[in-house]
């Protein structure tokens, strides 16, 4: 049976004020396209479908026309619910869809599986939509953390699986994939990115959580991980930030065969627009002809001046139209010493003096050039010059 695992599409998601739906669109059209070519049975879509709880219109189509897609190349399609999803409103048409579709949002169908056939025998897949504990806790009593809830899920998996194996030849295959949306302990998460997923603090769930199933297909970490051989994170699609530029987008196919898990096999997606960051000088980011190939890049430009410059990102966007984040990042930050502004302001004694200490103020460790000195005491001798005068 061949598995493609997919996770974190973020439907809905801005990128710095600049909307991802039309890119996101032909990203699924090419993950639908690699769905048909290499004869996937189940797509797995591990949580997080949309970006937020309440959805705009324009979102609910793409996920329509992309679930409808898939459904159409034969696959079956079993799609879980993230933190960021509302389980009502993702799971809301659930009994309406077509066959070869399955939302699975329902806390109380954890341990029930859909199951898919082929020539070995029924694949058993639990799909674990995203449990917040301060909700289950008087369903599953003692559940108080991330850890915790998917513990008690992945035991009511694994009862089902023993009370399956009973009924049937012991010496048969008892095949079985789970999904779930957690923080699992050993990833690296994107900074301030993947929404925390915790009870007081980062909530890890161990690793042996997930024994017991033949593959797990996590989501919630954008970027593609492999924590065992049979437990893995896709990552998003798309880059939906900066810090995330350097990680692929795609998705696992993975086999199993008569025994169980048989490997993995990443597929890349395309990547509509390249994220980049680029740190240099302002000037150099103008006119260099290094970073001549970030021009139709998303560009992330951190110039290192020691001063700021002004109207830096529409000059920048002359060059690079696509530019959506500038940062002014000095390559050398000088101490300052220690006074606050108030403290300077008191200490100065003359008007030169209180200029040197509102510029050491937003110039730590720079205060006034000898040629801004210059320049100061002849604007103040001409100012003084014309008081007498009057």
């Amino acid at each position: 049976m061949r598995i493609l695992h997919t996770s974190d599409w973020h439907i809905g998601r801005t990128f710095h004020g600049h909307s991802t739906l039309e890119a996101l669109r032909g990203v699924l059209e090419a993950l639908t396209a690699q769905v048909r070519e290499h004869g996937v049975d189940v797509v797995i879509v591990a949580g997080d479908v949309f970006d937020s709880g309440t959805p705009a219109a324009a979102c609910y189509s793409l996920l329509s026309d992309t679930l409808r897609a898939l459904a159409g190349t034969g696959a079956e399609v079993i799609v879980t619910s993230g933190n960021h999803d509302s389980a009502a409103r993702l799971g809301f048409q659930s009994g309406l869809l077509r066959d070869g579709i399955h939302v699975l949002t329902d806390p109380a169908a954890v341990g029930t599986p859909i199951t898919v056939t082929d020539a070995h025998g029924p694949v058993h897949i639990y799909g674990i939509p995203f449990l917040e504990p301060a909700l289950l806790r008087h369903v599953w009593p003692g559940v108080t953390s991330q850890a915790g809830v998917l513990g008690h899920a992945m035991d009511l998996v694994r009862a089902d699986l023993a009370e399956r194996a009973g009924l049937t030849d012991p010496a048969g295959p008892m095949r079985s994939v789970a999904i779930a949306h957690c923080f699992a302990a050993g990833v690296a998460p994107t900074p301030h990115l993947e929404r925390d997923i915790q009870q007081g603090g980062l909530d890890v769930v161990p690793l042996e959580t997930f024994a017991g199933v033949d593959y797990m297909a996590l989501g919630h970490i954008h970027g593609r991980q492999q924590l065992s051989p049979h437990i893995r994170y896709a990552g998003a699609p798309l880059h939906y930030a900066f810090g995330e530029g350097d990680k692929p987008r795609g998705s696992w196919l993975v086999e199993l065969d008569a025994a169980g898990f048989a490997g993995a096999q990443w597929l890349d997606l395309p990547v509509p627009r390249r994220v980049v960051t680029l740190r240099a000088p302002f000037d150099d980011l103008l006119t260099g002809a290094a970073h001549a190939g970030a021009e139709d890049a998303w560009v992330c430009a951190e110039y290192t001046d020691a001063l700021p410059q002004a109207d830096a990102m529409r000059r920048l966007q002359e060059r690079f139209p696509f530019c959506a984040k500038v940062v002014h990042a000095p390559g050398v930050v000088r101490e300052g010493d220690g006074r606050t502004y108030a403290q300077r302001v008191r200490a100065a004694r003359t008007d030169a003096e209180l200029v040197e200490a509102f510029l050491g103020h937003v110039r730590p460790g720079e205060g006034v050039s000898e040629h801004e000195a210059d320049i100061l005491r002849d604007v103040l001798d001409e100012r003084v010059r014309a008081e007498a005068v009057a």
